[in-house]
């Protein structure tokens, strides 16, 4: 295994689970990256939430259950280190990480070695997964590209920042979930609201359209965004009304402070760790200096006071074009003993990059022990987003994509849309328990 994030942690736990050592290689804190702030395995960087945990009506919350079903060591870590997030899955990072590289630290099956593999891994490595991440080093991902003849593809990613609950003025903030929705232990105000009137908010527009940002060097001016993680400014500048109907729509919110009043516009922060002393400014991803974020930042009320654990920040990302690269069990065609996992792939998010890195790990699994490998059916989370990476997606247009309804089979029958959705996810699990079966 090379990388230690989600999905190399992820196939690792998988293949010492089927009774395969493995060598988990990792460099850092020998060599650290733009993005990263420890050496853990398994560090959440741009965000502590793995998004919905609804079974039933989102393709995310589908994507936990097929991975609990397949005793996934991210999702049981989440599971433990849960923190308040209204629907969502969002854990506390310190704990979550610790949890994963405890676990895979106390398997006898798992070497850890803490180094960097610079170029192609040696001949003599016969079955290899490349779990990389999107900030695979220069080295490796130079020589993958020498490799393959291939350009490789890139993309900007941002992160929220994250500010100090108890320098958040609660005369003005409010806690509450967007339509009072309970999450998973039950509770319905996992959010912290902070609103804003419509001069409040059109001078926050202002100030993020003249707002001092990250200057781009000359070889990243033709690296797009990620559509699904836009800097804010990007969005204000799309359109005055964008952010409104985006992180901050005022929808489902009362101000306790003011019920009769309803806000223009809300910003919203979430539990970032279990003891609540942090809280992540949702979907706030920026490319602002950071002088300018404290500055432009501190104008939303409840926040004039802010103190700021982390700023936020722009890194680039790195993946493969795996439509063009990669066949249908992630190895790359140009070298089969060469399995690639994870965000490199070209999935979007947490959840998507280690479900992928659990594919990687029990496939890789089934051929060293010499059994048949079977991938995913197509009606399920794993076999749809697997589908899109390996050849479902169109190879001149290829982005990051997280997981949802739209990749799968369509049913045949005509349902409204909860319905049809409750229906994708049965007919998933249905077939994930035949492919587990067998």
């Amino acid at each position: 295994m090379i990388g230690g994030g989600l999905a190399g942690s992820e196939a690792a736990w998988q293949l010492a689970r089927a009774s395969v050592p493995v060598i988990l290689h990792e460099m850092r804190p020998e060599r650290g990256t733009d993005a990263h702030q420890t050496g853990q395995l398994a560090e959440l960087v741009c965000s502590n939430s793995f998004r919905s945990d609804d079974a039933e009506g989102n393709a995310v919350g589908l994507l936990h259950a097929e991975m609990r079903r397949t005793d996934s060591l991210i999702l049981i870590s989440a599971d433990a280190h849960q923190v308040p997030a209204g629907g969502a899955l969002a854990v506390d990072r310190v704990g979550f990480a610790t949890a994963v590289e405890t676990a895979l630290e106390d398997h006898p099956l798992v070497t850890i070695e803490r180094r960097e593999i610079t170029g192609l891994p040696p001949e003599d490595w016969d079955s290899v997964i490349v779990a990389t991440g999107p900030l695979t080093s220069p080295a490796l991902a130079d020589a993958v590209t020498a490799l393959t003849g291939e350009d490789k593809l890139a993309f900007f990613d941002a992160i929220a920042p994250i500010v100090h609950r108890e320098s958040i003025d609660m005369e003005k903030a409010w806690f509450q979930s967007r339509y009072d929705k309970p999450g998973p232990a039950g509770e319905t105000a996992a959010y912290l609201n902070c609103p804003l009137d419509r001069q409040q908010y059109e001078s926050f527009i202002d100030a993020l359209l003249v707002g001092d940002k990250t200057e781009f060097r000359s070889w990243e001016k033709d690296t797009p965004y990620f559509e699904g993680c836009l800097p804010i400014e990007v969005m204000a500048e799309r359109g005055r009304e964008t952010l409104r109907y985006g992180p901050m729509k005022p929808v489902g919110l009362t101000n306790s402070h003011a019920p009769d009043s309803k806000p223009h516009a809300v910003v919203q922060l979430r539990q970032d760790n279990a003891l609540g002393t942090l809280f992540n400014m949702v979907g706030f991803q920026t490319k602002l200096k950071y002088g300018e974020q404290v500055r432009i930042f501190r104008t939303v009320p409840g926040l004039e006071q802010a103190e700021f654990a982390r700023l936020g920040g722009l890194h680039r990302n790195t993946f493969l074009n795996g439509s063009v690269l990669l066949d249908g069990l992630l190895r790359l065609k140009a070298m089969p003993r060469l399995r690639f996992a994870g965000q490199v792939t070209g999935v979007e998010g947490y959840v998507e990059s280690a479900a992928i890195g659990l594919l990687a790990g029990r496939f890789a699994a089934s051929e060293r022990l010499g059994n048949a490998v079977r991938i995913p059916p197509p009606e399920t989370a794993f076999g749809a987003l697997l589908g899109h990476i390996t050849g479902g997606s169109d190879s001149e247009t290829f982005q990051p994509m997280n997981v949802n309804f739209g990749l799968f089979p369509p049913l045949e029958q005509k349902l409204r849309r909860k319905e049809r959705k409750k229906a994708l996810s049965q007919r998933a699990l249905a077939a994930l328990d035949q492919w587990l079966n067998f």
